[in-house]
């Protein structure tokens, strides 16, 4: 390491060509690299919404949600299947195997979905869709004695 700093101390003209070198390539490299503020990242997570006015969560859970969820069992590429049911809606989550195509298992979720013999009266038409994977990069909590 002392070489080094010996050799440029002694050739100071060497020592500034690097340094303008660094420069000239560090601003192509910045000018070239790619970001962005929420980078495209692919969403392995289908969810199918129901909307059940006047329903509560317990009627919304076994006349849809239930239903639903048996129906995509059977699907494949299907990893793992969660639901949410509250009052006069509820949201089947469905998390697509990795290496699976997302487009091709909502088409058979879709299908799967559309199987369902009867579905109760008063229900809008079931929503079948790919969830946007947008998740945060920081989050924080405040606390104090005051808040």
């Amino acid at each position: 390491m002392k070489r080094a700093v010996g050799y440029f101390i002694k050739y100071p003209v060497l020592a500034d060509t690097v340094l303008v070198l660094f420069f000239i390539f560090g601003f192509f490299g910045l000018k070239n690299m790619r970001s962005s503020f929420f980078p495209e990242v692919e969403s392995r997570t289908i969810q199918v919404q129901v909307i059940y006015p006047g329903a509560s969560p317990q009627e919304v859970e076994e006349g849809v949600v239930l239903r639903i969820e048996n129906e995509i069992r059977g699907v494949t590429g299907v990893e793992r299947i969660s639901s949410v049911s509250q009052e006069n809606s509820g949201v089947v989550t469905v998390e697509v195997i990795k290496g699976y195509d997302t487009d091709d298992v909502l088409i058979d979720v879709q299908n799967a979905v559309d199987r369902i013999p009867t579905l109760p009266d008063g229900m809008k038409p079931v929503r079948t869709f790919t969830a946007a994977n947008i998740r945060p990069a920081v989050s924080f909590a405040l606390r104090g004695e005051d808040v």
